[in-house]
């Protein structure tokens, strides 16, 4: 039988994941392209025309990579989340896409992208500890989830924080630390997380493996390591501890958005909303009480990809 390739596309605020992997789950293909969805969603409440062209050319890679790779509609999932959700002109971006590339794309709840960042993530610690505590700071969305930490993860609790990198750092005025906008933010975090903790009987610490998905967790571990340039599947599954963030945090929070932009673990698209998505970090981790956290580049996309292979094996399409 000749090897199929399944694709999954994870169109999120600031980013859109391409993962293209061969029938035994092996990846062939992975590429992250900027699209800055949710810049200026914000304030206006809708998906901009530029969004809508940077949307538009992405797509138009991605599908020459389908393309390329062979891969079929009913071999890939496309899903995206909190932009589209909150845009007034969210159906209407997807329905652009659709035009253009032929790829349709599926907004997901909260709850089901919680879920998916949580099966992809945890392929890192399974069996590990007894419970697994996942969070991902996207472009517009903090998801956090706890759950047991089985082969297939059981969530416990999990709760969407209306903030990510991108929307707080436009809502907040964070380009660059502000110890004011800075606290304003971490008040928005803590209570919602103080929201995700009452009536939850956090296990003990040691019971739980903490993974933290997205490229902020990512660079922190770059940075942390003191590497010359982010390569983000070397970051994969290396340990942030607790104790080593304080004074790299107090140091990142002293630098301007130029100086970050010209630091090649962190760069100039990323440059602009760094400092808030390191904020929404920490405050987590704090909450949390999380002493070692494992940086995941494995995410939602892993799991679409897999959940696609399963369901092809189940019906007898793969050997």
């Amino acid at each position: 039988m000749i090897n199929k390739s399944y694709a999954a596309i994870d169109l999120g605020s600031n980013s859109c994941r391409l993962l293209i992997c061969d029938d035994k789950g092996c990846q062939l293909y992975a590429q992250n392209y900027s699209t800055r969805l949710a810049e200026g969603l914000q304030d206006k409440g809708r998906l901009t025309i530029q969004a809508f062209a940077r949307g538009r050319e992405a797509f138009a890679v991605i599908r020459q990579k389908l393309d390329e790779y062979k891969v079929d509609s009913q071999r890939m999932r496309a899903v995206t989340t909190a932009a589209c959700r909150m845009a007034e002109n969210g159906a209407e971006f997807i329905s652009e896409i659709e035009k253009c590339s032929g790829i349709k794309l599926e907004i997901i709840d909260a709850k089901e992208e919680a879920e998916l960042n949580l099966q992809g993530a945890a392929a890192h610690i399974k069996g590990k500890t007894k419970y697994v505590l996942v969070w991902d700071i996207g472009g517009g969305s903090t998801e956090v989830t706890l759950a047991y930490n089985m082969e297939r993860p059981q969530i416990i609790k999990t709760i969407s924080i209306p903030y990510g990198a991108r929307n707080a750092s436009e809502k907040f005025g964070l380009c660059e630390y502000d110890e004011n906008k800075a606290e304003e933010l971490r008040k928005c975090v803590k209570g919602y997380m103080n929201e995700f903790l009452s009536s939850l009987d956090l296990p003990k610490t040691e019971e739980i493996s903490f993974v933290a998905t997205s490229s902020t967790a990512l660079r922190m571990a770059a940075l942390l390591e003191k590497k010359e340039k982010y390569v983000r599947e070397d970051e994969d599954g290396h340990i942030i501890e607790k104790a080593r963030v304080s004074d790299m945090v107090d140091s990142l929070y002293k630098t301007t958005v130029e100086e970050m932009a010209k630091n090649d673990c962190i760069g100039e698209l990323r440059a602009p909303i760094f400092i808030a998505a390191v904020v929404i970090f920490v405050e987590i981790m704090q909450k949390l009480q999380a002493d070692k956290i494992v940086a995941s580049l494995k995410s939602a996309k892993d799991a679409i990809v897999a959940e696609l292979i399963e369901r092809d094996k189940n019906n007898g399409k793969i050997n």
